[in-house]
């Protein structure tokens, strides 16, 4: 088995300066992956105009979006390790770079219901997580195609909204990947359960280490909009107090837009 590249990739497009938590995060790759090179991709370095989506995706500055596939065709062409830029290691991995290619299941609170939050499955697969391979994998070919075959600009005028989380965890599951507890080999990749790299609780912001956390990806959310955050926020409340998947998202979304509303009026009246 050839070993995964000594190299750490990570995205920044828009052009604004890294914060302190991405700075901080950082610091930890460099103290847990000594002798690394990390590189930070960006306009300036990648092929903005590499596919319609992409291209689409920068065009109205959805930097998370361009993200999503810049990601999987770095590694694809390089090899190496990739996260996001909240992610924080707080020990070493070198034990599971020597088994190969992985990833990592999270939670999928995004679609966690009243009828499923106690049995623990709604899981998925995030690459933001961390990920890492040797050059050419093919799986990360049926991801890239997945984009390159689609728009981010739809004909009404909306953005294709599916994340990368989604998108990953369902052409895993055409290769055999179950949501089930436990550690799974898929396509050639290790996925690890999620007390791996995603020990917190994103509805309760309870942090639950074990032996085997290697990382914390704190959800920071860089690259959404203050609405969208408004959105999320309202999103998660709902779900925590047992408010099913579609309702919680009109209600977060209704909310959104009468407080854009609100604003709109006290500004005119300035």
């Amino acid at each position: 088995m050839a070993d995964i590249p000594r190299i750490i990739h990570y995205c920044w497009f828009g052009g604004s300066p890294l914060g302190p938590n991405e700075l901080s995060c950082i610091e930890s790759w460099k103290k847990y992956l000594p002798g690394y090179e990390i590189k930070c991709w960006n306009e300036s370095n990648f092929d903005i105009d590499c596919c319609a989506y992409v291209r689409e995706a920068f065009s109205v500055q959805k930097w998370a979006f361009v993200s999503d596939y810049a990601r999987f065709k770095i590694l694809y062409e390089y090899g190496g390790l990739y996260f996001d830029t909240d992610v924080e290691l707080v020990k070493p991995i070198d034990d599971l770079l020597s088994k190969g290619p992985f990833l990592g299941f999270e939670t999928d609170y995004g679609n966690m219901t009243s009828s499923n939050m106690e049995d623990g499955l709604v899981m998925a697969v995030n690459p933001g997580l961390g990920m890492g391979c040797t050059p050419g994998l093919p799986i990360y070919r049926q991801v890239l195609d997945s984009y390159e075959s689609s728009s981010f600009l739809l004909a009404d005028g909306d953005f294709d909204r599916t994340t990368v989380v989604y998108r990953t965890t369902k052409i895993l599951e055409s290769f055999g990947l179950n949501k089930t507890k436990g550690m799974q080999e898929v396509a050639g990749i290790s996925i690890y359960p999620s007390e791996y790299f995603n020990p917190k609780n994103h509805l309760t912001g309870e942090v639950n280490f074990t032996d085997n956390t290697r990382s914390i990806h704190h959800f920071k959310m860089s690259w959404f909009t203050p609405q969208e955050k408004f959105q999320h926020s309202v999103n998660r409340w709902l779900l925590m107090h047992g408010v099913e998947e579609t309702p919680a998202k009109i209600i977060s979304v209704a909310l959104s837009l009468d407080i854009k509303r609100v604003i709109r009026r006290l500004k005119k009246k300035k």
